[in-house]
């Protein structure tokens, strides 16, 4: 398994099968990387979208991604911190229910943001931990993912993951 962290865009991961879409319950554009994804994709995520909403805290759900360059998005509705709980659960649900959407379609590849850290105050050290020890236990039981690939928007971020994966 090859982990890997990119400072840069969610939309433009061109060499990844799915994407993973920071949600909100109704699977509608909004701010932050939701607005990003829906923006880049199309019109026609929303409709897509529009029979799979509302879903949970912890839910993963699937669309094909349209205009970007990837085959899928996979759309996740992490916590808001404080308000959703028991919060690590719920955002390790997130990264363990998109990962066992990329084995039931057999991709080779994912690329996620840092889920629930934006508008939903996630604090981001701490949900940083919870995403790579999620991903890094859930992964063994995987037998097609080969990459899994961190986008982060800003320097900080991006430094902070760095550092996190060379732990």
């Amino acid at each position: 398994m090859k982990y890997e962290c990119v400072h840069g865009d969610i939309t433009q991961q061109n060499d990844i099968e799915a994407i993973v879409n920071a949600a909100n319950a109704e699977l509608k554009p909004g701010g932050g990387v939701a607005g990003a994804i829906h923006h880049a994709a199309g019109n026609e995520l929303e409709e897509a979208t529009r029979s799979l909403a509302p879903i949970k805290p912890g839910d993963a759900v699937m669309t094909k991604a349209f205009l970007l360059p990837n085959r899928y998005i996979i759309h996740c509705l992490g916590p808001v911190y404080g308000v959703d709980t028991p919060s690590d659960k719920l955002l390790a649900d997130c990264y363990r229910n998109a990962l066992d959407l990329t084995e039931k379609h057999q991709m080779e590849s994912i690329a996620f943001p840092a889920i629930s850290t934006g508008a939903f105050g996630y604090p981001f050290e701490s949900a940083t931990d919870v995403a790579l020890e999620t991903i890094r236990a859930h992964v063994e039981k995987l037998s097609h993912l080969k990459l899994v690939r961190f986008v982060l928007f800003s320097d900080k971020e991006f430094a902070h993951y760095q550092r996190a994966l060379r732990k």
